[in-house]
């Protein structure tokens, strides 16, 4: 986090601003970026990647969403390669392999080896998914008590700018999403 520039910085409520910090109670952090900010006006592209990628881990209890687990990526080797995502529901794939023949983009004679190639590619996507799943409950449960016990008691606080005479309303736009990592957040103030 030192050579990203960032940090986990004390929240200082707004009404305690003029206080002492030493002298707060408060246990709340949040991830802040010690970079001046007339620097982080001119940074290159590769930069502001790393800054974009460089959110912390978080490992929920929970199991992360289902949606993305029916969906495969296939490359069949044609001249030149099918490069598709197939949804693995049986007719789904029926009807994506006559789609693809009457495109002309698969002929009639390899229609029954490309179900077949989507069926394995299925079977091995299912396994791969049926492992990670077993592997994250088995972390799981080897997990020391006391962190379990942090895990299923952290909170999520999204902050929004005050409402100040010179700011927009923003009480219409205010969303718990947080972000891929996190999803939703606990608490919007």
């Amino acid at each position: 986090m030192k050579a990203m520039k960032m940090a986990w910085v004390l929240y200082v409520p707004l009404k305690d601003r003029l206080r002492r910090i030493d002298s707060l109670k408060t246990k709340i952090f949040t991830l802040g970026c010690t970079q001046r900010r007339c620097v982080l006006k001119h940074l290159d592209i590769e930069r502001v990647k790393k800054f974009d990628y460089c959110l912390p881990y978080y490992m929920p209890l929970n199991p992360p969403d289902e949606k993305y687990d029916t969906v495969v990526d296939i490359i069949y080797p044609l001249e030149p390669p099918e490069r598709s995502s197939v949804i693995n529901h049986f007719f789904v794939m029926q009807c994506f392999a006559d789609d693809l023949v009457e495109e002309e983009v698969l002929p009639e004679d390899e229609k029954e080896k490309f179900k077949e190639f989507v069926k394995a590619r299925v079977r091995e996507r299912k396994t791969e998914l049926k492992q990670a799943r077993e592997a994250r409950k088995k972390a799981i449960d080897d997990m020391d008590p006391k962190k379990r016990e942090a895990f299923e008691n952290i909170k999520f606080y999204k902050f929004y700018p005050v409402k100040t005479p010179d700011t927009p309303d923003l009480s219409n736009v205010k969303a718990k999403f947080i972000n891929r990592y996190y999803r939703d957040a606990h608490y919007l103030m």
